[in-house]
């Protein structure tokens, strides 16, 4: 039944007065009702007598005793609260349904009808435990006394601290770092720059601060970065390059010759960009470096004494191709390297074309800060992006010189353009030209791309003959080696997956520039070939 409110409050019907039967849906949209009905209570003869008998019985501390809030309309008048008019003077209710009111829909618990009085039994509250931390979760206990019992150990004996040389062991032994993180970590627990860490410091950075849960790369991330970033710059790597520089049994050769220790760490931090920060923008954050092979290289670097074995990253041997390379093109000596330079590297492999494209920086600016020069930096990009064509960096270096319109695609006039250098200096070898349409018959085969009218840098990637095609398009030396390729490199290729092109070609360069090197010295008479050999390109 719907109920009209706009009326005066004595012509209401007063069965629908009595407060254990007005819907509370009612009462709540309409607070003046409950206020007039209040009021209208309060006139009644009833109430004032039994206002009086509840207040006396509260006074004498007797129970109360009201049901007026019951659910059932058939509740005893003894005990409910006196309606508000006199009996017999308003019309019966309708008989109710036993399934309620065709209105409301039949639902199991109470009546929505029922007292805003009634109770109602609120479920337990389920008690999840903390699953975030701001530092990190803290550490389980058995693991904790464990680092707290080794940390006794190493610092027994040494009230004050320990000093530097003497924090290694527990760099290696209780940190699981590589030992030449020993003194960025030990200089990121004494901020005082005191000179000695003493155990309750190491304890509180190590143990409380949660960095004993963390992940190795985690670990390494926090203790190289400044505080107020949350990426890693070049900057941040040359402390533990110096320390390993100066502690490594395979770089020891270099003490008397600083300048070269301060390209070897440059050469090597190129190289970590090069192949980790995946943005190029020279902030290495901590996705990239879990996702890269550093952290790996880093721990092998430690254990290895040949560092020449480390491949990725430290090999000495690889930093001294590349520094001879560049020594070979920057024939003044200013460290600058033009276009005239560059293109005679790899005996003029290069075509004009490509070579103007780095030189205007599409694939990536120039660190060198002069117009029309590159620097030491770009040529570490550059070289390794040439000699290894299968890597995704190289395959982004690439793509961006060859795509003129910058769109993300390769089209067939694109490629047209720079294979017409490599096909016009065919010719002018004397060598038997193929046409463009044959060649890129041919790239289609390799690469296989999902629309033959284009190519996209998703379809170089899912081919392992993409750095072939770059070959074929710019690097006419290298397309002539693929059309003629010598079974035997092809078998010691397949003898030895785990290495790289760019593996190879340093292998290669080494003992090339080794036996010159021997030849100069053996001419001038020399009778420390090793010693002299890493002085003479320089």
């Amino acid at each position: 039944m719907d109920m009209d409110y706009s009326g005066e409050v004595g012509c209401l019907d007063p069965e629908l007065l009595q407060l254990n039967e007005v819907s509370p849906l009612a009462v709540k949209s309409n607070p003046h009702v409950a206020e007039k009905l209040f009021e209208q209570w309060l006139s009644l003869p009833e109430t004032t007598p039994l206002v009086k008998s509840l207040l006396n019985n509260a006074k004498a501390g007797v129970p109360l005793n009201v049901s007026g809030s019951t659910n059932s309309p058939k509740a005893t008048s003894g005990n409910a609260i006196p309606s508000m008019f006199p009996a017999g003077s308003a019309p019966p209710l309708s008989p109710r349904s036993s399934s309620g009111s065709p209105r409301i829909s039949k639902r199991a618990g109470p009546s929505v009808l029922s007292s805003p009085l009634r109770l109602v039994n609120e479920p337990a509250k389920e008690l999840i435990p903390q699953f975030y931390f701001q530092n990190g979760r803290p550490p389980p206990n058995e693991l904790k006394e464990r680092c707290l019992f080794r940390s006794n150990q190493f610092f027994y004996g040494h009230a004050e601290g320990l000093q530097l040389l003497e924090f290694k062991p527990v760099t290696k032994e209780i940190c699981k770092l590589p030992s030449f993180f020993s003194t960025a970590l030990f200089k990121r627990i004494d901020v005082n720059d005191i000179g000695v860490v003493a155990r309750e410091a190491f304890v509180d950075y190590w143990v409380h601060g949660n960095m004993l849960t963390k992940d190795i790369a985690t670990q390494i991330f926090t203790i190289l970065k400044q505080p107020d970033l949350r990426y890693l710059t070049h900057e941040d790597f040359k402390p533990i390059l110096r320390e390993l520089l100066a502690t490594h049994p395979g770089l020891e050769f270099l003490q008397s010759t600083p300048e070269f220790q301060e390209r070897y760490a440059e050469t090597v931090i190129y190289r970590i960009f090069y192949y980790m920060n995946r943005a190029g923008n020279g902030r290495l954050t901590l996705r990239e470096l879990k996702r890269g092979n550093l952290i790996a290289a880093m721990l092998h670097a430690d254990e290895e004494e040949d560092i020449n074995k480390v491949l990725r990253y430290f090999s000495y041997e690889h930093f001294y191709v590349i520094y001879c390379k560049f020594w070979e093109l920057d024939t003044d000596h200013d460290f600058l390297i033009d276009k005239e330079n560059l293109i005679r590297y790899g005996n003029h492999a290069l075509t004009y074309r490509i070579v103007d494209r780095i030189f205007s920086q599409v694939p990536r600016k120039f660190t060198s800060k002069v117009d029309g020069k590159m620097g030491y930096e770009d040529f570490v990009y550059f070289i390794l992006s040439e000699e290894d064509k299968s890597s995704e960096p190289s395959l982004e270096y690439w793509f961006k010189c060859i795509d003129l319109d910058g769109n993300g695609v390769l089209t067939k006039n694109e490629m047209q353009f720079f294979y017409e250098e490599q096909l016009h200096r065919m010719e002018c070898m004397a060598q038997e030209p193929v046409i463009f349409e044959d060649i890129l018959c041919q790239i289609v085969d390799m690469v296989g791309p999902k629309d033959e009218g284009y190519f996209t840098l998703r379809d170089l990637k899912g081919s392992k003959l993409s750095g072939s095609v770059f070959n074929i398009l710019f690097n006419l030396n290298k397309f002539m080696a693929y059309e003629s390729r010598d079974p035997f490199l092809i078998r010691q290729e397949r003898e030895n997956p785990t290495l790289t092109e760019w593996d190879r070609f340093a292998h290669r360069e080494y003992i090339r520039l080794s036996m010159e090197d021997d030849a100069e010295d053996a001419s001038n008479g020399s009778a420390d070939v090793w010693d002299e050999s890493l002085e003479a390109p320089f």
